[in-house]
């Protein structure tokens, strides 16, 4: 089913079963995919209320945050994931992103380290890591990362996006056209090429598609 359908679907079996974790976890996920970010928030929550200490309803919570632009709120579901699972690489990526978005770079900086060397060759942390160099000023590293998370085992949508992204701000139209089209539709690929060049112009005001993605 696509997001709404689950969003549907999971609606019916959380109001027959207000204490299915499971279920209120996958509303949640489906909600913050259809920018309902208020509803994915109150979704998680509920889920918490009944289960304090569930990890995934915590991540949840964090990405649902982390979507709607509120990294500061995401920062504490983030830690307290990680106080639950601190081989996990994904609370204290989430908490890197988080921070940022508090504008707490340095911080941020040291979740994501941590992270890497919970989890050295995964996509998502590289590409987390390189988002955050390239808001940094260090698009070369950012670039080198990405080409790392791209190749690594279980790369994905998001890592190759990113890396299109990149080397489009860079002035490499063709290659990000390339990367952009394994993945998106021929509207969004001609819509954020637009972007592209509007930002080599200086004139771009619109947000990146792929900026908003999932973490």
């Amino acid at each position: 089913m696509d997001a709404l359908g689950r969003a549907t679907f999971w609606t019916r079996m959380v109001d027959i079963d207000a204490r299915d974790t499971e279920g209120g976890i996958k509303l949640a996920k489906a909600l913050r995919e259809l920018s309902r970010y208020d509803e994915a928030v109150a979704a998680a929550t509920q889920v918490l209320v009944v289960a304090p200490r569930d990890l995934e309803a915590l991540l949840e919570l964090a990405r649902d945050y982390i979507a709607a632009g509120q990294g500061f709120f995401a920062i504490d579901p983030a830690r307290r994931a990680g106080a639950l699972a601190p081989k996990d690489w994904r609370p204290p990526s989430l908490l890197g992103i988080a921070l940022e978005q508090a504008e707490r770079s340095d911080e941020a900086m040291v979740a994501f380290g941590q992270a890497l060397r919970l989890a050295p060759n995964n996509p998502a942390t590289l590409s987390n890591l390189a988002m955050y160099d390239a808001a940094h000023g260090q698009a070369d590293h950012a670039e080198a990362l990405l080409r790392q998370a791209v190749s690594a085992p279980g790369a994905g949508p998001r890592e190759r996006q990113n890396l299109a992204l990149i080397v489009g701000l860079r002035g490499r139209l063709d290659e990000a056209e390339r990367l952009e089209r394994q993945d998106l539709p021929p509207e969004v690929v001609t819509n954020d090429l637009a972007y592209l060049r509007a930002d080599q112009a200086g004139a771009s005001s619109r947000s990146w598609n792929t900026l908003s993605s999932d973490h």
